[in-house]
């Protein structure tokens, strides 16, 4: 009868992640190919003008209430964007630009992050990671207050 093999530890811990340069661009992958993604849809939308009727579908929300739900005016909104014409997005739909602005920090820190080679960490204190209860109820807050105000008529402020 043989004596059990030693459990040998795993030389490279499982959260380390490539060094060096070619690791750099490694890490960079997945945030690159988000920006494709967002480059390919403004691009797409900055062609395709949303002001045009036929081009994009109605939203269901104004065709079944007649009421601007928060995203209404949001293609406009990055149409207007994608041309540098920030006064125009902002009166289309200013919460989306304030969405697209806080996108855009966020791929910048995930892009430090991984040029740093530190990754997200799955669970933060023993909690899962992600957005609390309070940050959640203060974005359906704010998407709310949004809402009410801009289907009030106040000669056209927020109005897409």
């Amino acid at each position: 009868m043989s004596a059990p093999s030693p459990i040998v530890p795993d030389p490279v811990p499982p959260t380390a992640t490539p060094s060096g340069a070619g690791g750099a661009v490694r890490r960079l992958l997945r945030p690159l190919g988000v920006l494709a993604g967002a480059v390919a849809a403004f691009g797409y939308v900055a062609a395709v003008d949303p002001h045009q009727p036929g081009h994009y579908p109605v939203c269901p929300v104004l065709r079944l209430t007649g009421l601007y739900c928060p995203a209404c005016g949001g293609l406009r909104g990055a149409h207007a964007l994608a041309h540098g014409d920030l006064p125009a997005a902002l009166r289309d739909n200013a919460l989306a630009v304030l969405a697209y602005a806080l996108l855009a920090v966020c791929w910048l820190v995930w892009c430090a992050r991984a040029v740093a080679g530190r990754r997200f960490p799955a669970t933060a204190r023993g909690r899962p990671y992600g957005p609390r209860g309070w940050q959640i109820g203060a974005f359906l807050g704010l998407a709310m207050i949004f809402t009410i105000v801009r289907n009030f008529p106040f000669e056209g402020l927020l109005t897409p």
